[in-house]
């Protein structure tokens, strides 16, 4: 159901391109740095350790302990973090920094946001191989300051494709081809998307799996969440299929969903069957078949990215939850910002009272389904779907997170699912993800606890990343940057 809503956005999300640009710097050895009296959540599940001091050297954590048993070498830059709580890097774990071509060397928005909230991995789920490959060379080199970057390369889909950039695939000869050659051009994943029928599909997950790359994505149209899972793909994106595979009715509601709509049908006929649709999906939701998919997805480990603030402000936007208003807007080049209307505008026009009021329902059972994944041992990870229309890069994982502990997470599973469950994913929680020793140096020092209040992520002092270490001070001068490149393009 939430690819059908999605496609309306069509051509706005990829339509950001010029945009979109890395923060250019000049390559340094990262600073040997010491944060003293600060209260470490490392994220490990542990209780928070007060009073203490953490080493940086070379890009690494060095060294963690009680301040009162850790010396600090003369040649380090100290940081007091008295009153103050350091927490690991955060993970966007679906994000877009390009679509369909390639911004240039032009600054952006789009990173400096993510550096300035935090954000010092992401995977980005669709974009040219090439730009993306140039991009994370230019950030791991230190040429430019950005978070690391493992991306999918572009969408494996059907005829016509639901997005660009695609790679059309409706055979299963073509399947197994679009792996191998995204497999040899180094894409770390596979995307499948909604279009694809089951040949196709089948053939991805089966040379997926023999040429040991994971494969992800959209649950396609054609075949229902438990047969994705069972078919190993490896996460499930924006709950597509979820809620559909919780009917009693998934089968005859998913055969309405892919009957061709009428040449010429006006808009009204189509809201009207649109609502018809929804009603019987919602009136069809059953607790036992919830539960049976949910055990399902634990026992194959599917892991799910819920992109709450997409599905909240452009999936299922309701007049309580448009964000056509927001002062982040600031942030936003005019003529991306001229795109989002657009995309507001599909998804507001000539909606009534009762289709706001699904949606709302739509997004309840949303939530009450990760709280159930997560009670099962369901593996979360946070994700955004920036930039799409009213998801803003950076900001939009702080909201993903309280929205994930709105949906029955502690704060503590909120903060892993931003950080050591992406580790996890990405194959690197012996490198990233939490704040034990001899890691990544990629760390947040907060101003509030986000034990105490999820929100509280949000409250940042300073940002390390990859050793690098940027104060408030600075990370203004990135929210100024963006702000002003916002203003002329």
């Amino acid at each position: 159901m939430v690819t059908s809503i999605r496609r309306s956005a069509t051509g706005f999300i990829f339509l950001i391109l010029a945009a979109l640009a890395s923060i250019s710097c000049s390559p340094s050895h990262p600073t040997r740095i010491a944060i003293k009296n600060v209260t470490v959540i490392d994220a490990t599940g542990a209780e928070p350790k007060p009073n203490s001091t953490v080493l940086i050297s070379d890009g690494r954590i060095s060294a963690i302990g009680p301040a009162n048993k850790i010396t600090i070498p003369g040649d380090y830059k100290i940081v007091d973090g008295t009153g103050k709580f350091l927490v690991p890097g955060l993970a966007d774990m679906h994000i877009h920094l390009t679509g369909a071509g390639e911004p240039g060397g032009s600054r952006g928005f789009i990173i400096p946001l993510l550096v300035a909230n935090g954000i010092t991995t992401v995977r980005d789920m669709g974009g040219k191989v090439e730009y993306l490959k140039a991009l994370r060379e230019e950030i791991d080199s230190g040429k430019r300051l950005g978070p690391q970057i493992f991306f999918t390369g572009p969408y494996l889909d059907g005829n016509p494709p639901s997005f660009q950039p695609s790679i059309v695939v409706q055979t299963a000869a073509e399947g197994i081809a679009a792996v191998d050659k995204l497999k040899n051009e180094g894409a770390d994943f596979i995307k499948v998307q909604s279009r694809l029928q089951p040949d196709a599909y089948y053939a991805i997950a089966l040379e997926s799996k023999r040429q040991k790359i994971r494969f992800l994505g959209h649950v396609p149209d054609s075949i229902t969440a438990a047969a994705a899972s069972d078919a190993g793909q490896a996460s499930i994106e924006h709950l597509t299929g979820v809620l559909l595979g919780c009917s009693t009715r998934e089968e005859e509601l998913r055969q309405r969903k892919l009957v061709p709509q009428p040449v010429g049908q006006n808009m009204e006929a189509i809201f009207a069957e649109d609502r018809a649709w929804t009603k019987d999906l919602l009136d069809s939701y059953s607790q036992r078949r919830a539960g049976s998919l949910v055990e399902k997805f634990a026992a194959n480990r599917t892991w799910q990215v819920p992109t709450f603030p997409m599905l909240v402000h452009l999936g299922y936007v309701t007049s309580e939850t448009d964000l056509g208003n927001d002062p982040r807007l600031k942030y936003v080049p005019v003529k991306v910002r001229q795109f989002w209307e657009e995309g507001r505008n599909a998804q507001l026009t000539d909606r009534t009272a009762a289709d706001f009021a699904q949606r709302a329902e739509i997004i309840r059972l949303s939530l009450e389904i990760i709280g159930k994944m997560n009670a099962a041992g369901v593996p979360i990870m946070a994700g955004t779907d920036a930039a799409a229309p009213s998801v803003f890069p950076g900001f939009s994982l702080h909201e993903e997170m309280a929205y994930l502990v709105k949906a029955g997470l502690t704060p503590m599973q909120a903060l892993q699912a931003a950080t050591v469950r992406p580790a996890e994913f990405l194959g690197r929680r012996a490198e990233q993800g939490t704040i034990e020793m001899g890691k990544r140096a990629d760390v947040l020092l907060l101003d509030a606890n986000p034990l105490d209040d999820i929100r509280n992520t949000r409250e940042i002092k300073a940002v390390i990343i990859n050793g690098r270490l940027l104060d408030r001070t600075e990370l203004d001068r990135l929210l100024a940057r963006a702000e002003n490149f916002a203003a002329t393009h």
